[in-house]
């Protein structure tokens, strides 16, 4: 373990406990002051609207930790594209274009320009 990590991890860790209190107490007064007039659904209280934050993340957020390796697979992808022969994006080409159809197979192809009379 490094030195100095465990007090910036406790520092964290109120800091963090304060965001999503204060982050709760937004929503419950959006939902309050806004849905409660235009939808005509009940009040809810602080700890509900935790809970409406928790199920959101779980359902559309999942629990990955913010941006970190979002995009790392299309990174990846584009490197081994680099590397691969002509035969080989022939032959990955092909799978994509079984597997997905052909309007699918049109990102890994060279696009040509388009022309003027057209």
């Amino acid at each position: 373990m490094r030195r100095g990590f465990r007090p910036k991890f406790l520092f964290f860790i109120p800091i963090a406990l304060a965001g999503i209190a204060v982050f709760s107490w937004v929503v419950m007064l959006l939902w309050n002051n806004v849905l409660v007039a235009a939808l005509h659904v009940s009040l809810i209280s602080f700890w509900q609207a935790l809970g409406l934050l928790v199920l959101s993340k779980i359902l559309f957020g999942g629990f990955r930790g913010g941006n970190w390796g979002r995009h790392g697979w299309k990174q990846k992808m584009m490197q081994r594209w680099e590397t691969m022969s002509p035969e080989e994006k022939e032959k990955f080409r092909g799978e994509w274009e079984k597997r997905c159809g052909r309007h699918f197979a049109k990102p890994f192809e060279e696009e040509k320009p388009a022309s003027a009379t057209e």
